[in-house]
């Protein structure tokens, strides 16, 4: 089926809107993740669907629901969007995250059971604070590979933060979320506000620079091992077989037997 212009101007956009929404434990959009299978609007309606799967039949719930969440909050930002539908697809609790991403209902009643009382804000708090060690570990490490002290990290200030420019892909690309990240925090908020602070606002110092990057280190780490993961399972998670009637066991997913919704499609970007 061949989109009208319209239809495709309108799919792009929000294509490039779903491009901030993020994996919540990797900090990865959710399109480069190739978690995105579908776009459809319907302009006449001011509609929008999106339809995403996940890299495993057991990614954990509160993923699959934050992700939805976002993508359903981002879209609906649109000017000329009155309607969304969010559809998460061969996932255990597929029915729950729908329902309730699409009936508005909130992550601690859909989950009432597995999350003990924890609301979608305390498990986003959580994610954006690994966010936040990351994005900062790669600018820190930045700046020192320009030659900057750790005197003068340490005690840059926003405005002079600004001024630095990076020629590292990865470095230039993080700057600008950390930046983000770091004002909507509240952080720093003026142009001589410190522009390197802990998580809970405290200034860095030049004598527990080291052992603070170490720590960041460990969590990049552990990032990276679960993206690389994810990636691996995203790309490998399915196989043309017979699934029995109760659905995909453990064993089917360790021996890549599960087959696709549709077999041998990418991701869908809009076109």
């Amino acid at each position: 089926m061949f989109l009208s212009f319209q239809e495709t101007e309108l799919a792009n956009e929000v294509w490039e809107c779903l491009e901030h929404v993020t994996d919540p434990e990797l900090d990865e959009p959710v399109t480069d993740m190739g978690f995105i299978e579908d776009i459809s609007v319907d302009p006449q309606k001011r509609k929008v669907e999106v339809e995403f799967r996940l890299p495993t039949y057991w990614c954990s719930p509160n993923f699959a629901f934050l992700m939805a969440f976002d993508i359903r909050i981002a879209i609906a930002a649109l000017p000329w969007v009155d309607d969304v539908k969010v559809t998460l697809n061969d996932h255990c609790f597929v029915d729950r995250v729908n329902e309730g991403v699409n009936g508005s209902r909130d992550f601690s009643s859909v989950f009432a059971e597995y999350c003990d009382g924890e609301s979608l804000d305390a498990v986003r708090l959580k994610f954006l604070e690994k966010a936040f060690v990351r994005r900062q570990e790669t600018v820190l490490l930045g700046l020192e590979s320009k030659g900057y002290s750790g005197e003068s990290i340490v005690n840059m200030t926003l405005e002079t933060f600004d001024e630095v420019h990076f020629s590292n892909l990865e470095e230039a690309k993080q700057k600008p979320r950390y930046r983000s990240l770091l004002m909507s925090r509240g952080l720093a908020t003026l142009p001589g506000d410190p522009a390197f602070v802990t998580w809970e606002g405290n200034r860095l110092t030049k004598a527990g620079l080291r052992d603070y990057l170490a720590q960041l280190r460990g969590v990049r780490i552990n990032m990276e091992f679960n993206g690389a993961l994810c990636r691996g399972l995203q790309s490998t998670r399915y196989k043309e077989v017979e699934i029995g009637p109760d659905g995909p066991t453990l064993v089917d997913f360790i021996q890549n037997r599960v087959p696709p919704r549709d077999a041998g499609r990418e991701p869908a970007a809009p076109t």
